[in-house]
């Protein structure tokens, strides 16, 4: 018989359980249309108005397939605009469109407010520390998958 794991003292466990906890407060108190992945693309290019899908994965950290899901959907409901490269006709630049802006400022002050409210259910020493760890296992897989 195989010996079972307690996975409840593994990070890739704790991980996933900390992405389903975010994602039931964004779904509940920010949008239930608007997921935080869509939200960090509509960000980036609030940020960075102009660019292209590859800059855009690169800079939301998602795969090139699914950016450019996103950003067909994003499209098609009016949030984004894409515009041709007037300087390299195989290139397509994207844009936020005044719909798109003003859903973003919409779902800022919610998504700082979750937030705020994940951070809080760590003692105040600790949220640096929880943060600064996170991030450096994020720049890992950006060095695994070579996207650093």
């Amino acid at each position: 018989m195989a010996r079972a794991l307690d996975v409840h003292h593994y990070i890739g466990h704790l991980i996933r359980r900390a992405e389903q906890v975010h994602t039931a407060l964004w779904s509940q108190h920010v949008s239930r249309e608007i997921t935080s992945q869509q939200f960090a693309v509509l960000n980036a290019l609030s940020r960075q108005p102009g660019v292209d899908q590859r800059t855009l994965a690169r800079l939301t950290s998602l795969d090139r397939s699914t950016v450019n899901q996103m950003v067909r959907r994003l499209t098609d409901q009016g949030h984004v605009s894409q515009l041709r490269d007037t300087a390299d006709r195989r290139r397509t630049l994207l844009e936020l469109t005044a719909t798109g802006s003003d859903l973003l400022a919409a779902l800022i002050p919610p998504a700082e407010a979750i937030n705020a409210q994940i951070l809080q259910m760590l003692p105040e020493e600790q949220r640096a520390v929880t943060l600064d760890s996170l991030r450096r296992i994020a720049l890992l897989g950006d060095e695994t998958t070579g996207d650093a």
